[in-house]
């Protein structure tokens, strides 16, 4: 496992600081006062954890005799407030309780740790054994979930535009992956490295989606974040791996912006270079190179992509083109000169991104 000099946790958070900036501007206080306060709660998270980069995190270990091959969740309730973990309210092995959201977080947790066991070997996000800690009904509506480089935090949502931010799971497995990236790659969270991360996180995000529907590639939907949308929302969900830039189109949240191509990549020096807009380009390759291949996209696929992620050669600041040339290497070395290796090279030159 490489640090490449140290972990660099960040705050990232599933609903893109785009979508909640225009929510912030609209005339429905019901629509523009929980937006605000959302982004009230992640500047403050995101401050506290450039603070936590400085001064240290507390360091979390597996408790004694824990097994290796077996999550250790525990889930918090923070009752509204912002405080940290908050009170436990469900510990690992104990049965559900009567809180579908503490049930669902608790599951999701679960999910995402057995596939990185199952699929590829991994113990935990740390690939120690780390222990899952989540936190949920975290602030007042609150429109997002995050990983904070620690645990996993999950808001109520709005009810008018956001439901409760546990109901996908593949939300789950996207900000865990954000911890697992952290401790690999630990690539920059801006630009076209800081797209890569979220691009992964959406990509083994799906794939943990995917892997507890038991669904093909052919199967999947490839959306990121279906049902998480209220109702009157025009949308299915925050991103489209399949059609990016199609997830959502209504009049409050505006238009999906993510481009497919190189062709349509975003230059902005929002969302920290747009990280949340360009991820549409690899995670398009990623879908095109599952569909390709075809049948259960973690085991191949997802295993070129993990090979990658975790292979100790991806930089910091790797460009679209850095990854896209590891995955061709990988995919190479791993299946050798057949149809995976093509599969790969045509997804990247379908989206315009050069191998080296």
């Amino acid at each position: 496992m490489t640090t490449h000099g140290g972990f660099e946790p960040v705050f990232c958070t599933i609903v893109p600081p785009h979508v909640l900036d225009q929510l912030a501007r609209a005339e429905d206080p019901a629509l523009s006062g929980p937006a605000r306060r959302s982004l009230e709660h992640d500047a403050y998270q995101r401050t506290k954890r450039r603070l936590t980069t400085v001064i240290g995190a507390p360091s979390v270990a597996a408790p004694a005799g824990a097994a290796a091959d077996q999550p250790h969740r525990t889930i918090y309730d923070a009752h509204h407030t912002q405080d940290l973990p908050g009170d436990q309210v469900r510990a690992e092995g104990s049965d559900p309780g009567s809180d579908a959201t503490v049930n669902r977080a608790y599951a999701g947790l679960g999910a995402t740790f057995e596939l990185y066991l199952k699929a590829y070997g991994r113990h935990s996000i740390d690939g120690d054994g780390l222990p899952l800690d989540a936190t949920v009904h975290f602030g007042e509506n609150y429109d997002n979930a995050f990983w904070n480089g620690e645990q996993m935090v999950f808001g109520d949502g709005d009810g008018e535009v956001f439901l409760d931010f546990t109901i996908p799971v593949d939300v789950i497995g996207h900000e865990l992956t954000h911890g697992v990236t952290q401790h690999t790659a630990n690539l920059t969270y801006f630009g076209q490295s800081g797209a890569l991360n979220e691009s992964l996180s959406d990509v083994f995000g799906s794939l943990i989606k995917q892997y507890t529907l038991g669904q093909t590639a052919a199967e999947a939907d490839w959306l990121v974040g279906a049902g998480l949308l209220a109702p009157s929302v025009h949308g299915t969900a925050l991103r489209s791996m399949k059609a990016p830039g199609t997830a959502y189109d209504d009049p409050n949240l505006g238009k999906d912006p993510q481009p497919a191509t190189m062709d349509h990549y975003v230059r902005t020096g929002s969302d920290n270079g747009g990280v949340h807009i360009n991820s549409g380009i690899p995670n398009h390759a990623f879908y095109l190179v599952a569909t390709a291949i075809g049948g259960r996209a973690w085991e191949k696929a997802g295993q070129i992509w993990y090979d990658v992620l975790t292979g100790g050669e991806l930089e910091q600041e790797a460009r679209f083109a850095d990854f896209a040339t590891l995955t061709v290497q990988a995919a190479r070395q791993r299946y050798g000169a057949g149809d995976e290796l093509q599969a790969v090279q045509k997804a990247w030159e379908q989206v315009g991104v050069r191998t080296l």
